[in-house]
């Protein structure tokens, strides 16, 4: 259809900042029957220009029309198209879809090009809502066949127009960083060792990124790999000799070689000398940024504190992190690795030292970190609701510690079974971050990452 002065039902219109309009292309009339898609795809019903408008996505946001109202009206609701930037109605960041009303204001992503919603337009606008005529936001040629067929300067060096989204949408940096540790992997052949910490560090990273978009704020890195940092070195310090004596001297922790020793003996000894030891040993640079976090300005207390569950959650799986990276390569796989070596030769023993580094790494978003990003979902809980901290933080340190004790004490009875346990854990570290997101008071500006979507 072509543009027209008649009066339409809805129709959507391009506004700046300040509401004033942009452009030759007042209004877009929307049609009782047809779906309008938003985005910079040319097979959208609104087309944006793909230089101008960057942080939009190819597919951003669709407006539907509902069945006619009882007054014989017709309404339309908005939907974000899990768009990497976000679709925002007046301000707050969609969520599904939302019913909109005369004057709504639609952002597509927090900075991006805003559409206003209205009724009864008078003057000039574009009917859109055929699939075979998309219109351009942009100036664009009148002769559709042409826009379709045509291509563009960026569309045959598409690295100019999404230069910026390589870094943002976060496509380039893990590549650079996988390229870094394969030629630093080739640098070191014939290096054992060296090989082993760059496979267990890699890994490691790699499993972390997978959390950290999962929960979807931002965090400085050089925090969390202090986190990391500073629990590999409390593994080195006295606090380690202090915190055995008391976990396993002091109280039922000792861990027994008996192997006629029953399974719930075990789980108790494993309760308090692996579940309560290790995990308090791990939150605790998540309770010291806290606390430093406290003293800081409001501007730095934001960025580096903890003040909800989803900073606790970054900082304990970054603190468990380390904790594996030191206790698997500094404890398990050279002894492990020693020991097949006496016995079988060396090339056997460093064979035998890299299957166990492997799984041990790999298994850390359903072990390490998720019991430590639990406890810490738990922490960051009690700060948003200080009432009830005390509570909240022991129901978070015996549920975290119970998970950590069961995985030890299968392990070590019915090896099968560990899949059940470190799949228990993985879901309830899932939770605490589905949780945590809901909950965030910064989620309009999160960015959390949607692996898989239900159509």
């Amino acid at each position: 259809m072509t543009g027209k002065n008649a009066r339409q039902n809805a129709f959507l219109r391009l506004v700046s900042g300040n509401g004033a309009a942009i452009g030759s292309e007042l209004g877009y009339a929307l049609l009782a029957n047809r779906e309008v898609a938003i985005g910079r795809d040319p097979t959208c019903q609104i087309v944006l220009d793909a230089i101008k408008y960057r942080m939009v996505s190819r597919r951003h946001a669709v407006v539907r029309p509902l069945s006619p109202s009882p007054d014989g009206g017709n309404t339309w609701v908005i939907c974000d198209l899990n768009s990497a930037n976000g679709t925002y109605l007046n301000g707050e960041r969609l969520e599904g879809c939302q019913e909109l009303q005369p004057g709504d204001r639609i952002s597509l992503a927090n900075d991006g090009p805003q559409l206003l919603f209205e009724y009864e337009i008078q003057h000039q606008v574009t009917v859109v809502g055929s699939q075979s005529v998309p219109t351009s936001l942009a100036p664009a040629n009148n002769d559709s066949a042409t826009r379709i067929d045509s291509v563009s300067f960026t569309q045959l060096f598409p690295i100019i127009s999404t230069a910026k989204d390589l870094t943002s949408k976060a496509f380039l940096i893990p590549g650079i960083l996988t390229v870094i540790f394969v030629v630093f992997m080739f640098a070191t052949v014939g290096n054992p060792q060296a090989n082993q910490i760059i496979v267990g560090t890699y890994i490691a990273g790699a499993a972390y990124y997978f959390i950290y978009r999962l929960c979807g704020k931002h965090k400085p890195w050089w925090l969390l790999v202090g986190a990391g940092l500073a629990t590999a070195a409390l593994l080195k310090s006295p606090i380690l000799d202090l915190f055995i004596f008391v976990f396993r001297v002091v109280l039922p922790g000792n861990l027994p070689r008996d192997e006629s020793i029953t399974l719930t003996e075990l789980l108790i000894h494993m309760f308090f000398g692996a579940g309560l030891m290790e995990e308090l040993l791990k939150a605790l640079p998540v309770l010291g940024i806290y606390l430093i976090g406290r003293t800081l300005p409001d501007a730095w207390s934001d960025r580096i504190g903890v003040k909800e569950p989803l900073d606790g959650i970054l900082l304990g799986t970054a603190s468990a992190v380390g904790f594996t990276l030191l206790e698997t390569l500094g404890q398990y796989v050279p002894q492990i690795t020693q020991n097949v070596a006496l016995q079988s030769g060396t090339e056997a023993g460093q064979l035998v030292g890299l299957q166990l580094l492997i799984p041990r790494i790999l298994g850390l978003a359903a072990g390490h970190m998720a019991y430590s990003g639990y406890l810490g979902y738990f922490i960051g809980l009690a700060v948003l609701k200080p009432r009830k901290g005390w509570q909240i933080l022991l129901v978070g340190y015996l549920t975290s510690a119970s998970l950590h004790a069961l995985w030890n004490t299968i392990g070590n009875i019915y090896p099968l079974l560990l899949v059940l346990i470190g799949v228990v854990s993985y879901a309830f570290l899932m939770a605490a971050i589905l949780k945590a997101r809901v909950l965030s008071p910064t989620r309009s500006q999160n960015f959390a990452t949607r692996f898989l979507e239900r159509k």
